[in-house]
């Protein structure tokens, strides 16, 4: 019933909004993980990047895994010197990991070949269907904020 009146009032229903949204992800997590690092770690890397150098237990809790769980991730990166683990300057019993030229470039990289393949796919699309797609980046990128 909710279903029914959400698409007579031209409106999401959120469990059709879930599957497409996860279609999606499950398919770019598919573009990421065709390389020699895992979805997991390109994604520690991103946040490297993006937000700079942070200790083990941020990066844990940023991507909302387990401290034991980003140790594997961290100790997989700096094993292939990706990621460089170093004491913190103000308290030398903390680690600071940052982001290695290496790590950078194997990044680069891999947003480089999804890019590419989302351009592809989205070259398909007609010029309005392109312009819808880019107002609702900015819906989907609010809503990302509200969950």
């Amino acid at each position: 019933m909710a279903r029914e009146l959400a698409e007579q009032a031209g409106l999401v229903e959120a469990g059709a909004l879930r599957l497409a949204v996860g279609r999606l992800a499950r398919r770019m997590k598919q573009l990421y993980d065709q390389s020699e690092i895992s979805f997991a770690e390109t994604s520690v890397l991103s946040r490297l990047d993006r937000e700079g150098p942070a200790t083990p237990g941020e990066l844990a809790a940023a991507e909302h895994v387990r401290p034991q769980a980003m140790g594997n991730t961290l100790t997989a990166l700096e094993d292939r010197d990706l990621i460089a683990r170093m004491p913190d300057r103000e308290d030398g019993r903390r680690l600071i990991v940052t982001l290695r030229p290496p790590g950078r470039r194997l990044l680069q990289a891999k947003h480089d070949h999804v890019n590419a393949a989302l351009r592809a796919a989205m070259s398909e699309f007609s010029v309005a269907d392109q312009r819808h797609l880019s107002r609702t980046v900015q819906l989907l990128d609010r809503l990302a904020e509200l969950l």
